[in-house]
């Protein structure tokens, strides 16, 4: 742990009936979220970041893994993760992006899943009970639809204006009932390629 973090806030829910329908699989979504004050915070504009991110973002990265994977089970049982920050209202969101936005945080949850996809992502500003949002996707098929979810929660006293908030997110199956195909039978049907799904 690090002086930096205030605290660490963790958001569970398990959904066992959708549409009125009972799940195959029970869906569990997590999130684990990391309040710091924002090293950057004070200064005059900061050209460098890289020290800062090089110091902190490994360490809540494989603090927020740790969690994340303790309260699922195991790292084999995750099947979709996405990544969020926040950066309060005094602060850039530049700030808040520098933390999660380096393989030196994400790859943490990415050797825990034995994954291979990037992590979805969101980067915002605001005051404090601000949403956080982690859209989340397949670990190693970003076309598979069914795992396109996203947790959500917010924290009553974060961000304060001079604090940041990153967060991991993970699902341990797709939406129950899942009945939109996938992207690759879009790009049939339009006669497209992954590389070039417009055409253009």
């Amino acid at each position: 742990m690090i002086e930096d973090i205030r605290k660490i806030v963790t958001y569970e829910e398990t959904i066992n009936v959708e549409g009125g329908k009972k799940a195959s699989n029970d869906l569990k979504l997590i999130g684990v979220a990391a309040v710091l004050k924002n090293p950057w915070y004070g200064q005059n504009f900061t050209e460098d970041l890289a020290p800062e991110i090089n110091r902190i973002s490994p360490i809540i990265g494989k603090l927020l893994t740790e969690k994340l994977v303790a309260i699922i089970g195991s790292g084999d049982k995750i099947e979709a993760y996405g990544k969020a920050a926040v950066a309060g209202i005094d602060s850039e969101i530049e700030h808040a992006s520098a933390l999660i936005h380096t393989l030196k945080f994400g790859n943490y949850l990415r050797e825990a899943a034995k994954a291979k996809s990037y992590l979805g992502f969101t980067n915002v500003r605001g005051p404090a009970n601000t949403p956080v949002y982690i859209p989340l996707m397949d670990k190693n098929d970003t076309g598979r639809r069914s795992h396109y979810l996203t947790v959500q929660f917010s924290i009553n006293d974060a961000p304060a204006g001079n604090e940041l908030i990153a967060a991991l997110g993970a699902a341990t199956s797709g939406r129950p009932h899942h009945r939109i195909g996938d992207r690759y039978s879009d790009l049939n049907s339009l006669g497209r390629t992954e590389d070039n799904p417009a055409g253009v």
